[in-house]
């Protein structure tokens, strides 16, 4: 039997990148020459699509704007053995593609990381906020999901066919990426990282990443998500606080019944049953969601057995 050729798919998603993408199209197709580049313009305004075309780029269209919106249709609409995403603003190498597609191919994985911040980010990236942002982002998640992922939030990845098809988009914007990590670990995906250099957006092109905005999303994404995949920690902590603040109201009353027999401060005896009660709550709320979770999870690996 003739051996079938591994499709590779390179996924750039646009917007307003007519300074750089011929570029990135031109070094990726040199890279792997075999692959199929789509670009997806998200309402771009600048001529980034007339220009990834002319460069020989597949040009698709996104009109809902954000990031994990382009994501979800790049994922439902393409078909392919590996994929490999990857900014249009040049600031990932494509001399490094080959490597991550022969992780997914050859080895196994799931998930390549291009880990920028093992390498030459935090020289390159003139914004220190996002440097700040970046390792915030990285202990938050390796410490909630008892992992070493090194870069949380890179843009430069590549995927199997199996975890593109399975990968749930809930996110819209740039919080995409911090969403495919926690997905990739929660659900025992095997990841791989490997160090790639960043060089920072040349002169002309504007990143469309608001430091501050954009920021809050991935952190009110991370709350969320540790609320979803790790319910019964998340409700702990709430029910362990309320409990605990219960108690040091209760203690002082429970001591004047012990030596007088009498209740002299109804009104904080009410409220601190009334905490201890939710934080029974809490609890309970945290037991059911986590016996939900792993029901969820078995059903998860009997699909990705079909």
């Amino acid at each position: 039997m003739e051996k079938k050729d591994k499709r590779i798919a390179v996924l750039i998603p646009c917007y307003n990148e007519s300074k750089t993408i011929a570029k990135v199209v031109a070094d990726y197709k040199e890279a792997l020459p075999e692959a199929t580049i789509y670009v997806y313009d998200n309402n771009s305004t600048d001529g980034t699509d007339v220009i990834a075309r002319e460069a020989g780029a597949e040009v698709r269209y996104e009109y809902r704007q954000g990031k994990g919106n382009v994501i979800r249709s790049m994922f439902r609409e393409i078909d392919a053995d590996c994929y490999i995403m990857i900014d249009g603003d040049d600031t990932y190498p494509a001399e490094f593609a080959r490597k991550m597609c022969d992780k997914v191919l050859n080895d196994g994985c799931d998930m390549v990381i291009g880990d920028r911040l093992s390498g030459t980010y935090f020289q390159e990236n003139k914004r220190p906020f996002h440097n700040f942002g970046n390792v915030l982002v990285r202990k938050l998640i390796n410490s909630i999901f008892k992992s070493d992922v090194k870069d949380i939030m890179t843009g430069y990845r590549a995927f199997s066919k199996s975890f593109v098809k399975h990968f749930p988009v809930l996110s819209k914007g740039f919080e995409i990426e911090t969403e495919m990590t926690i997905h990739a670990l929660d659900k025992n995906f095997l990841l791989a990282e490997i160090p790639v250099q960043y060089r920072d957006r040349p002169d002309g092109s504007v990143s469309k990443l608001n430091t501050y905005k954009d920021g809050f999303k991935v952190l009110l994404t991370i709350t969320r998500l540790f609320r979803d995949y790790r319910p019964f920690t998340f409700f702990l902590f709430f029910a362990l606080f309320f409990f605990g603040v219960g108690l040091v109201m209760v203690i002082p009353v429970l001591y004047d019944y012990i030596q007088t027999g009498l209740v002299p401060r109804f009104p904080t005896l009410i409220v601190s049953g009334f905490l201890i009660i939710v934080s029974v709550l809490f609890f309970f709320a945290g037991l059911i969601l986590e016996v939900i979770g792993k029901k969820h999870r078995q059903l998860f690996e009997i699909l990705m057995n079909k």
